[in-house]
Parts: C-alpha cells; structure tokens; sequence
C-alpha cells in the first residue's frame, strides 16, 4: 500500500478529536506521520486500546500500550463554559478546532454540546479559567467514546481549516493591494468641451486653406 493510501486509510482510524496529544497539529498529520515510519501507533489516548488495534491492523504493526507521555484512556470531555466568569475574550472560539464554541468579542460564550470532541485546546487559553470538563460519553471511554461524532468532527475541522485558509489569502491579497503604488487618475473627458476643440480646430484648419 503507498504511503498517500496508507494515511488515509490511518486517518479512517482515528477519531478526529484533533486534540493534538500525539504530538502533531492534527489527526491527518498523525496519520501521514504513522505511514511515513515517523511515529508509533500508541499515541492517541482518545483512540484508546481499541484505536491502537485498528491502527495495528492497517499498518501491519505490533499492538502495544498507549504512550503514558500523550495521556491515558478515559471518556469524552465536554467543554462547559462559566457563564459567570466568560469575558468574552473570543480565544477559546480560535482555539477550537471544530467550531464548536459560539459567541461574540465581549460577549458570554457557550459550547455546542453535541459537537464538542473534549479536545481540551480551549482550557489553556482562557484567562479567566472558566471552562470545565464534564463526561460526555456515560462511562464508556476510548474508541467506544469519540466514535460516533468522528465523521462529523472531520467535516467541521476540514471545513474550518478551509475558512482560515481562505480568510488569511483574502487578508493577504488586501494588504498586497493596499500596498500596491496607485496608478495615475485619468479625469475624465468633458463631452462639451471636447466639442468645443473640435470645433475650434475645424476652424482653424479652414483658416489655413482660406484662399487670400
């Protein structure tokens, strides 16, 4: 299998929390990683033991424990956030991978409860500390946990990640333009007078072919 075809078929594998204790900006970079020969398979706690067994299986390695050092197997977190404390500082909205945070500057945010992977990104970001992690998966942990809402949270980040990518070329080619040296202005042309000239020169060449 080519390595373009094993990392997709890794990332099938995966359950798309894009919460980054791999190691790696996403689950797609984890995967190619993993093809590539450059990381283990042992590294996604939320995949859990589960997840290791499916990874093992596509990449024809040994199943081996989760890597204590990216965090351990455990349920789904859900982000709540302290209504009370929220300054509306917006940088848990940029930090969530799904877009699953909504909210405006410097008003209360909220989290979307049935689209929140329990990537836990948004806790380290907020100054005023007020983002708590509740369980989200009643007990069951792991692959059994993220599973369900996998497809649905690798549309959400494909899609934010295509957003920012078109946000930051539009913000690119403003500043471009803005910095652009400005080309002369053309006034434009006053019908009545360009008559007048006309008329003028017509004149003017009539004058010249007068007979004396």
């Amino acid at each position: 299998m080519a390595a373009a075809e094993l990392a997709l078929a890794l990332l099938d594998a995966l359950p798309q929390t894009q919460c980054r204790r791999c190691g790696y900006d996403d689950c797609r970079r984890y995967a190619e990683a993993i093809a590539d020969g450059e990381a283990a398979i042992n590294r996604c706690p939320p995949g859990g033991a589960e997840g290791i067994v499916r990874l093992a299986g596509i990449s024809a390695r040994q199943v081996v424990p989760i890597d204590a050092e990216c965090g351990r197997e455990g349920p789904r977190a859900l982000a709540v956030v302290d209504e009370a404390w929220c300054i509306g500082c917006a940088l848990c909205l940029k930090a969530c991978p799904v877009d699953c945070i909504v909210g405006g500057p410097k008003a209360m945010h909220t989290v979307i409860e049935s689209q929140c992977t329990g990537c836990e990104l948004c806790l380290p970001v907020c100054p005023m500390d007020c983002i708590a992690l509740e369980d989200a998966s009643a007990g069951a942990t792991g692959w059994a946990a993220s599973t369900a809402q996998a497809d649905a949270a690798r549309a959400r980040y494909v899609g934010r990640t295509a957003r920012l990518s078109r946000d930051a070329r539009e913000e690119d080619e403003r500043l471009n333009a803005k910095h652009q040296p400005a080309l002369p202005q053309v006034a434009a042309e006053d019908p009545k007078r360009s008559a007048v000239a006309a008329a003028l020169a017509r004149a003017r060449l009539r004058a010249k072919v007068r007979p004396e």
